[in-house]
């Protein structure tokens, strides 16, 4: 019993998963070079990630904005059909007014497929100048003091794409 309390407590001294049996050597710790040589490894297998990333994020860039181009043509044919539909009814119509109606409902055709796709009209006239929607064409003088500064006439429509402004509306200011 003495011995097996001698070893219990000689056991105790020793460190931790140091006993005799089971003391393994010691690997050579790698040296500077070789840790090294390992991070280059590693940076370079990264960077080519990164730029293999990068190069498809471009091409897939690439193809939505070929893709939505092509969905708004496929739309705009229609457009096209009912276009030429009408200039073929042109040549042999004697009804001016069956004429008309033919090319505004083209139009309103046209307006609600640009409408589908986020294109909005901006709304000027009436209202008061804002130099971040629209550019001033000319100054006149305002018929009534509550139109200083507001727009009086719109020369050409401003419109929005999806709410932002792609083209100002150039209008005329009354002063």
């Amino acid at each position: 019993m003495e011995e097996n309390t001698q070893q219990h407590e000689e056991s105790l001294n020793q460190p931790e998963g140091a006993s005799e049996e089971n003391q393994a050597p010691e690997a050579a710790a790698p040296t500077t070079e070789e840790l090294l040589a390992q991070e280059k490894d590693k940076y370079m297998r990264l960077m080519a990630d990164f730029e293999n990333f990068r190069r498809q994020q471009r091409n897939m860039q690439s193809d939505l904005i070929k893709t939505a181009t092509k969905d708004l043509m496929i739309e705009l044919l229609t457009v096209v059909d009912n276009f030429e539909r009408a200039l073929q009814t042109m040549e042999n119509a004697s009804d001016l007014n069956a004429v008309k109606e033919g090319v505004q409902l083209i139009h309103s055709g046209f307006k609600s497929t640009l409408e589908r796709k986020g294109l909005k009209e901006m709304e000027a006239k009436n209202t008061a100048f804002d130099a971040d929607k629209h550019e001033a064409i000319t100054e006149i003088p305002a018929p009534t003091e509550e139109q200083k500064g507001q727009v009086i006439d719109v020369v050409t429509k401003g419109y929005y794409l999806n709410d932002k402004i792609i083209r100002f509306a150039q209008v005329v200011v009354g002063k």
